[in-house]
C-alpha cells in the first residue's frame, strides 16, 4: 500500500470515529478504559446538587467515553458512601468533606472531579411548629430533618448549631431524604427544622412552610456559613481504585466535565428536555426557579479550589472533636490531575 493510500485510510477512519462521537471533540483519542462497568452510588440523584451526574447520564456522555455506568440511588450521602465501603459500588457521587472524615479514620479516599462550588444546602425552621422562632437556642430539644445521618446536610446543621453553643446531643436528627419524604415530614409536623437541598428547600420556602436561617445556595452564602470556598458535590473513590484504574477515572471525569460544559450554555428549555419528570416533584416551574438560584454555583471545569480542603477541615473540626487536623493530609483528599486534562479537552 502506498504511503498516500495509508494516510487516506487513516484519515477516513478518523472521520468515521468522529461521526460516532468516539473522538469528540476534535480528533482526541482517549486511552482504553481498564474497567468499563462502573457503579456510582449517589444519595438522592434527583436533587440539583447532583445535576451534573444526571446530565452526564442522560446526555450519553458516560457511554461516549466507553463506560457502562450504573447509578445506584440511595437515601443520603452517608449511605452512598456505605455502598462503596460494602463493595456494592465503585465510586461515590457525594460531598467532598467525606474524604476528610474517612482519612481521619485511616481510610484514604480521593475526590477527582468537582460538580458543585457550593454546598447548595439551606437550613430552615418550620413556620408550623416553631412560629415564634427567635434564635438557634429555640432548637434545643427539637427534631431536625436531614437527608440522612452523617450526611453533608447533617454536617451543615451541626455547624450552624455550634454557633449557638449547641451540639448534636441537644437536638434529635431525623433522616428524611431529599424529595417528597422531606416535604411531607416538615409539612406534617414530624420535624421542627430542616437542613436540605433544592428543589426541596425552594419549594418549602415558596410555600411559606419554612423560614430560612442559613443558606449556602450562593457563593456569598457559602462564604458567610463556611468562611471560604467550600467544595461540594464531587466524584470520589478509594485511592486504590484511582491508582488501579486511571483511564477509567479519566473517562468518568471527562463525562462530568463534558456535562458541565454543556450546562454553561444550555437554556431552560434544553434542561427540561433532559431531566426526568419525577425530578420536578410535581412542579416544573418551581424546579426551574430552584435551578436558576443554584446555577452559578455549579462547577465550571471540574477542578477543586486549592483552599477548599482547608475550609472543609476548619468547618468539620469546629464541631467534631474527633476530627484531628494534624492527621489529615489534604493533598490526598482530592486531585486536579484528571479534571485539568478534561478541561483542556473540552475547553471548559
Amino acid at each position: 500500500m502506498s504511503n498516500s493510500n495509508f494516510q487516506r485510510r487513516n484519515f477516513n477512519s478518523a472521520l468515521g470515529l468522529c461521526a460516532l462521537g468516539l473522538l469528540a471533540p476534535g480528533l482526541h483519542a482517549q486511552q482504553r478504559v481498564e474497567k468499563t462497568k462502573v457503579t456510582i452510588a449517589v444519595g438522592g440523584k434527583a436533587s440539583l446538587y447532583y445535576l451534573p451526574l444526571t446530565l452526564a447520564e442522560q446526555l450519553g456522555y458516560f457511554k461516549a467515553e466507553g463506560l457502562d455506568v450504573e447509578i445506584k440511588d440511595v437515601v443520603g450521602g452517608s449511605r452512598a458512601l456505605q455502598a462503596v465501603l460494602d463493595g456494592a459500588a465503585d465510586v461515590v457521587s457525594g460531598a467532598y468533606e467525606h474524604t476528610l472524615n474517612l482519612q481521619n479514620q485511616g481510610q484514604f479516599y480521593q475526590a477527582f472531579v468537582l460538580q458543585g462550588r457550593a454546598p447548595q444546602m439551606a437550613m430552615g425552621v418550620s413556620t408550623k411548629t416553631l412560629p415564634g422562632y427567635e434564635s438557634l437556642v429555640d432548637l434545643r430539644g427539637k427534631k431536625i430533618g436531614v437527608t440522612a445521618s452523617g450526611s453533608s446536610t447533617n454536617m451543615m446543621a451541626n455547624l450552624v448549631l455550634a454557633r449557638a453553643g449547641l451540639t448534636a446531643s441537644d437536638v434529635s436528627f431525623v433522616g428524611v431524604g431529599n424529595s417528597a419524604g422531606a416535604l411531607n415530614a416538615l409539612r406534617l409536623g414530624q420535624i421542627d427544622a430542616i437542613s436540605n437541598v433544592d428543589p426541596v428547600m425552594t419549594q418549602l420556602e415558596q410555600k411559606g412552610d419554612v423560614r430560612i436561617i442559613a443558606d449556602t445556595r450562593t457563593l456569598k452564602g457559602t462564604q458567610d456559613v463556611f468562611g471560604g470556598a467550600m467544595p461540594a458535590a464531587c466524584l470520589y473513590a478509594p485511592m486504590t481504585f484511582v491508582r488501579k484504574y486511571p483511564n477509567t477515572v479519566q473517562a468518568l471525569t471527562d463525562a462530568i466535565v463534558h456535562a458541565l460544559k454543556w450546562l454553561q450554555t444550555a437554556g431552560l428549555s434544553d434542561l427540561m428536555k433532559i431531566i426526568p419528570e419525577p425530578y420536578f416533584l410535581g412542579d416544573r416551574a418551581l424546579y426551574l426557579t430552584s435551578f436558576i438560584k443554584v446555577r452559578d454555583v455549579m462547577a465550571t471545569d471540574g477542578r477543586f479550589p486549592e483552599e477548599g480542603g482547608r475550609t472543609a477541615l476548619r468547618a468539620l473540626s469546629s464541631f467534631d472533636q474527633m476530627i484531628k487536623a494534624a492527621r489529615i493530609d489534604l493533598s490526598k483528599t482530592f486531585t486536579n490531575e484528571f479534571a485539568q486534562k478534561a478541561k483542556d479537552r473540552f475547553q471548559a
